[in-house]
């Protein structure tokens, strides 16, 4: 899948749609538990442009609970089975070395672990038997315990040094650099003020000389700001952060709104380029 890494590198960014298999996402939990529900509007997403889906069965809000390995399993195989014919990626969002094996089986290609291969000892070697990439992402606790007030002397400083920590970790498993995405988690154990500092300098993990994900869709700090309690009332705030990321060199963009982003950026896009 060295392809999907080139694609990464290329001047437009890649858009990954949410898919959330689950009862209780902090954006639109329950809306598409049902396979049928979860396919369609996985088709509606690429046919607004995004060029990844990004499945899961398990939700990693703040506070949410753990689910069993195979109940996560019986909700995403058939959304996945469903939808490989359609997207030319798509990526499983899970912690657990069996969901990550079962939905490769069935036409997954990329790998999204919140937990950056560190919640499963069994999750580094299934990514590396598979030869897929992988996206690392940073997360200060779990799920349960993360908005937990989450402190750091320097933020970036310590996220990069997890960076550091995981790609060496990984080389050592056989997962080279060329395959793994980064992501520096805005919301995973992050207070407002984390997150703005971290978007502020998204540039500066691009030294790693891996793809860059950001993932601001939807999300509490834009709450935090702005008085919008409503996940979906918080498109504009959140197609304001991904702007930002794309004048600071992201690679990759997870979002809710895939047409209001694709929109967005093209325009932004056209203005920059017009002679």
């Amino acid at each position: 899948m060295s392809d999907f890494i080139d694609k990464c590198r290329e001047d437009i960014p890649l858009i990954m749609g949410v898919v959330n298999v689950t009862p209780d996402s902090f954006s639109d939990g329950g809306a598409y538990l049902a396979a049928d529900k979860a396919i369609e509007h996985g088709k509606l997403l690429l046919k607004e442009g995004a060029d990844i889906l990004d499945i899961g069965g398990e939700s990693t809000r703040p506070n949410a609970e753990t689910v069993s390995i195979e109940e996560e399993i019986e909700r995403i195989l058939p959304v996945i089975e469903g939808l490989a014919v359609h997207a030319p990626y798509i990526s499983i969002d899970t912690r657990n070395a069996a969901t990550m094996q079962a939905a490769i089986q069935v036409g997954a290609n990329i790998v999204n672990d919140v937990s950056g291969l560190t919640h499963d000892p069994d999750a580094a070697d299934i990514v590396a038997q598979s030869g897929l990439p992988v996206c690392i992402m940073h997360m200060q606790g779990n799920p349960k315990t993360m908005q937990n007030a989450p402190t750091y002397e320097n933020v970036i400083d310590e996220i990069m040094a997890f960076f550091e920590e995981r790609l060496e970790f990984c080389s050592r498993r056989n997962l080279g650099s060329k395959s793994i995405v980064l992501d520096p988690g805005i919301g995973f154990g992050k207070t407002l003020e984390y997150n703005l500092l971290i978007i502020k300098n998204i540039n500066k993990f691009k030294v790693f000389n891996c793809p860059v994900l950001l993932g601001v869709s939807r999300k509490s700090f834009i709450n935090s700001l702005c008085d919008e309690p409503n996940p979906a009332g918080r498109i504009f705030g959140s197609i304001s952060a991904a702007l930002y990321g794309l004048e600071n060199g992201v690679d990759i963009f997870r979002v809710h709104d895939v047409k209001e982003t694709k929109q967005a950026f093209t325009v932004h896009r056209a203005i920059a380029s017009a002679l």
